[in-house]
């Protein structure tokens, strides 16, 4: 059956389109052309004055893993607050700063997102994450495995082994663990951790290993982009929510040395050491950098005022932020030979000092980045903020009124602090489109996704426009997924189960012959455990596995 969206303002920058008044077609979940000599459609949906836009991505958000398990458990209170009471067409869940797997996919489509991906997927655990993620409805999932603090990456770096081999690890560890790119959290960190070493910097040698976390980088994004994987290495850089680390950042921008990188959540990386608190604002500093730079991308990370909780894999820096910890509870943990990680519930408090310039540092790095084609909008949920709070970003994005009359109201001292007040920047939707749909679109090689030329896959939103931005972007008119029509009027009316985006870049298997009796002497999870089966992530209702297209380029 052919459907028909009509007279709606369509917004699509993979093809330059900027509010153009455009009919779109649906064909069995696919984009298509206009029928010849005006064939009627099947069903036909009048948007005059509606925006339409591809389904939203978000590139970076801790939706599954073992992370997100215990900070549901940690936080009953949130969940017992946020019931969501189960209807004819949906099932029960709950929670807000940690939503179940089931309000994850409602909450996300309900705000006209169509993927989203899990970045820090321990390969140990990649049975569990993809089992949340199929139980997450309706969006498109896909994860992205962690390495850089695994004994057997460290142990090929500090025996100086050829790229190759290491290139061989990469793809042998994106296959088995079904992922869909490679990320370094804490490079080296984690590990020195274990080891008693409490901070590790670019060009610290780690206590046990000989090796610097900016070696671990290189080689890492040499792997990466040796084996023609879409989305650069996701680098969660070293020294997290330290004061002075802007240089930090700034080094590791250099240490790429023209290699693609993508650094995340960079609001916790954007710290200087001025003023009488030693705490200050480095986001002017890392925007240049990134703006003279085009082989780098970033997200923001935004924090936003309220409750949340922290879980990242930087067990090195949970285990200080636990201090800090709203309600006092917390936990870190060790994982066998590959990771850690902690869980840290947080209240950001808009009347804090340090939070409020944090606030302030986020927006201005979304303000001074002048190129949208390569700044995500996140906010690392939950670390900053639930991913919930989108709506509200965009709208101090879109509007310096407001963005200045909620500047007024946080921490006087941060406020003086801040450059926030004098940019008078303000996104438009075309560039929204770029940050939320076509540019994380691109930057993971997900090519029929974000956006609505012939062929792509019929993931599209349409927005009643209003002048608040953030009423509009947090009611979507209506939500197509695969075709299907799954939300109306801000409301699910369809469950549906999204594919799983994954790359599989060619290797040779020979480095199974090295890896197994190690793996077999180290860890308790069985060989034959290691691989996660197609079967098992999709099919059964479960969606489909979606392969990303790898082009191997020339090693170095």
């Amino acid at each position: 059956m052919l459907t028909r969206l009509s007279g709606g303002k369509v917004y699509d920058p993979v093809h330059g389109v900027n509010g153009e008044v455009r009919d779109v077609f649906i064909r069995d979940g696919r984009i298509v052309a206009p029928p010849p000599g005006g064939v009627k459609a099947g069903q036909d949906y009048e948007l005059s004055g509606a925006v339409v836009m591809a389904g939203g991505i978000d590139i970076h958000t801790h939706i599954g893993g073992g992370k997100m398990t215990i900070a549901r458990m940690l936080l009953p209170e949130d969940h017992s607050a946020h019931p969501v009471a189960s209807g004819r067409i949906t099932r029960s869940g709950s929670g807000l700063v940690t939503p179940s797997t089931i309000t994850t996919g409602y909450r996300y489509a309900e705000m006209g997102y169509t993927a989203c991906f899990e970045p820090a997927m321990l390969p140990l655990n990649a049975r569990q994450a993809h089992m949340e993620m199929a139980d997450t409805p309706i969006v498109d999932k896909g994860a992205y495995a962690l390495l850089g603090n695994d004994d057997f990456f460290l142990r090929l770096l500090a025996e100086g082994r050829e790229q190759a081999l290491i290139n061989d690890y990469v793809a042998w560890t994106l296959e088995t663990s079904q992922a869909l790119a490679i990320k370094v959290v804490n490079p080296g960190g984690i590990s020195a951790f274990k080891f008693n070493q409490r901070m590790l910097d670019l060009d610290e040698e780690h206590c046990y290993y000989p090796l610097t976390p900016r070696l671990i980088l290189q080689r890492l994004a040499q792997a990466v982009f040796d084996l023609g994987v879409p989305h650069p290495l996701h680098v969660h850089g070293c020294n997290l929510g330290v004061a002075g680390n802007v240089d930090t950042t700034l080094k590791t921008i250099a240490a790429s040395d023209g290699l693609p990188l993508h650094l995340t959540h960079v609001q916790f990386h954007s710290y200087g050491t001025e003023g009488d608190r030693r705490f200050s604002s480095g986001a002017a500093r890392i925007a240049e950098s990134v703006n003279a730079h085009q082989n780098i991308s970033i997200d923001v990370g935004q924090i936003m005022f309220g409750q949340t909780v922290t879980a990242s894999g930087d067990t090195m820096a949970q285990h200080r932020n636990r201090a800090s910890a709203y309600p006092k509870k917390w936990v870190c943990m060790d994982i066998e030979c590959d990771a850690g990680c902690g869980v840290v519930p947080f209240r950001y408090r808009d009347k804090s000092f340090v939070n409020s310039l944090q606030w302030a540092i986020g927006l201005e790095l979304f303000l001074l980045v002048k190129d949208p084609w390569r700044i995500f909008l996140t906010t690392d949920h939950p670390n900053g903020a639930p991913f919930t709070t989108y709506p509200h970003l965009i709208r101090l994005l879109m509007d310096k009124s407001y963005r200045n009359e909620r500047l007024a109201t946080i921490h006087r001292g941060a406020a003086a602090m801040s450059t926030l007040g004098s940019l008078d920047r303000e996104y438009s939707l075309y560039e929204i489109a770029i940050m939320t749909r076509a540019a994380p679109a691109r930057s993971l090689g997900l090519t029929d996704r974000g956006h609505l030329g012939l062929g792509a896959a019929a993931d599209i939103t349409v927005y009643k426009e209003h002048r608040d931005r953030e009423r509009m972007f947090s009611q979507p008119r209506f939500v197509f997924k695969d075709g299907e029509l799954v939300v109306k009027n801000g409301k699910v009316i369809k469950i549906t189960h999204g594919g799983t985006h994954v790359a599989r870049p060619d290797y040779d298997r020979g480095i199974e012959r090295t890896l197994r009796p190690h793996l077999e002497k180290y860890h308790t999870l069985g060989w034959e455990n290691r691989k996660l089966r197609d079967e098992e992530i999709a099919g059964e209702g479960r969606g489909r596995i979606l392969i990303a297209k790898c082009t191997p380029r020339q090693a170095a």
